[in-house]
């Protein structure tokens, strides 16, 4: 094995090891509850739980004794050493609103930039007990009984595409507009599933996922599952996801090019 090969499975060994710590540190909260706290300062609802924080406090510290000349992004104490070259980007809780009212389809978001850019990636559902990884390069999902490729599904025709869609999107009354104009040119349109729909997408089920309002933490981990399942991410504009708060996530590379003007607005 290639010296970049055995450090992209060193770290993504470690990824795991900060997934099992954090659903730890979660699960005894879930279905509990757990109080959350609005964070949002008279935004739309933005809550946060003791689980999010002890998620990511579990992490941080598992990072700090192994690596510590590693960077961290993370959603509930924010950044340091943001220029280092591995930077873990974290979001203990994608879908707190999900977790707060009992909906099992929230995860832990665990990516690893290197350079500024996705190297890996991890989405772990504890209470489901499902985890699904990803280098770019392939992609690969698991329970306790089982370990699987992840393959996008494709050729994907417009009209019988299933695109699913974050619920802040009607923030945007013209994205919101476009996407409405959508709904009879596709097979089905369906609203909110936090994280998991992503990793739906890259085992095969889910044609497109359309998110608004994201910051990297929502996003890092999931574009190397995507694309190590054969799949593209990007900006409403085209750019990159990481830097992009819009994006569409494809299964079908050709889709991707089709939908992208339509939800974009381009003549």
């Amino acid at each position: 094995m290639a010296a970049e090969d055995r450090l992209t499975a060193e770290l993504l060994a470690f990824a795991h090891r900060l997934a099992d710590a954090s659903g730890a540190a979660i699960m005894p909260h879930y279905r509990t509850g757990v109080a959350a706290r609005d964070k949002s300062d008279g935004g739309r609802f933005d809550p946060v739980t003791a689980a999010d924080r002890a998620a990511e406090q579990a992490i941080r510290s598992l990072i700090a004794n192994a690596y510590p000349s590693h960077g961290v992004i993370g959603e509930e104490f924010g950044s340091e050493n943001t220029e280092a070259e591995f930077v873990w980007v974290l979001d203990p809780i994608d879908g707190t609103k999900s977790f707060i009212t009992a909906i099992p389809l929230w995860g832990t978001l665990i990516g690893l930039l290197r350079a500024g850019e996705p190297l890996l990636g991890l989405s772990d559902h504890p209470f489901l007990k499902e985890r699904f990884w990803g280098d770019g390069r392939i992609a690969t999902g698991s329970d306790p009984s089982r370990t699987w490729p992840l393959v996008s599904r494709k050729p994907m025709l417009l009209r019988d595409a299933v695109v699913f869609v974050g619920s802040s999107v009607t923030d945007d009354p013209a994205l919101f507009g476009r996407l409405r104009t959508l709904t009879s040119r596709v097979r089905m349109i369906r609203f909110g599933s936090d994280c998991y729909d992503t990793c739906m997408l890259a085992e095969g089920h889910i044609d497109a996922v359309l998110q608004t309002g994201l910051d990297i933490y929502d996003i890092a981990a999931t574009v190397p599952i995507v694309t190590g399942a054969g799949g593209i991410v990007t900006g409403l504009d085209g750019g990159l996801a990481i830097r992009s708060g819009t994006i569409l996530t494809c299964g079908d590379p050709v889709l991707h090019a089709e939908l992208l003007p339509l939800l974009a607005g381009s003549p």
